[in-house]
């Protein structure tokens, strides 16, 4: 298997973030946090995820201070993984990929799962980027600035 290059010094935010959560187990990992699952047993459950696989992307998001390890609540022996708050922090990417997800792979009237408002129990709207004035901003609307690199 080839080793994965590391883009932790990349001047590209996308790309240290990738780093971090760019494969499919992460985010699922992740996903599953914001859904309540703490312990290994219900990860492998849910994901039906190799435990080997589980095991290296839960200590990658331990190291990387996106889940922090934590006693079992019940006082068991076993552990529990929380979000930390940089883990908490993701929680808008998942959004927007759940609802890429069901606006573009799912067909019309297909059963899915749905976010909902805990307080009004509706649907979870859209998420929209907004400019400093709270306009709506599209690709055309943005740019990024390059840095200059040093020789």
């Amino acid at each position: 298997m080839a080793v994965r290059k590391s883009l932790a010094d990349s001047s590209c935010p996308v790309a240290r973030a990738l780093d971090i959560v760019g494969d499919r187990w992460a985010l699922l990992i992740v996903r599953d946090a914001f859904d309540g699952v703490r312990r290994f047993g219900q990860f492998q459950e849910n994901l039906e995820i190799a435990r080997n696989i589980l095991t290296d992307r839960l200590r990658r998001l331990v190291e990387a201070g996106v889940l922090e390890v934590i006693p079992a609540s019940d006082g068991s022996a076993y552990q529990e993984y929380i979000l930390t708050p940089k883990g908490e922090a993701l929680f808008p990417v998942i959004v927007t990929l759940r609802q890429w997800g069901e606006a573009n792979l799912f067909r019309r009237g297909e059963k899915r799962s749905q976010l909902l408002d805990r307080t009004s129990g509706k649907p979870v709207p859209k998420l929209t980027l907004r400019g400093q004035g709270g306009e709506m901003l599209a690709p055309a609307d943005t740019f990024v600035k390059k840095v200059a690199v040093r020789m």
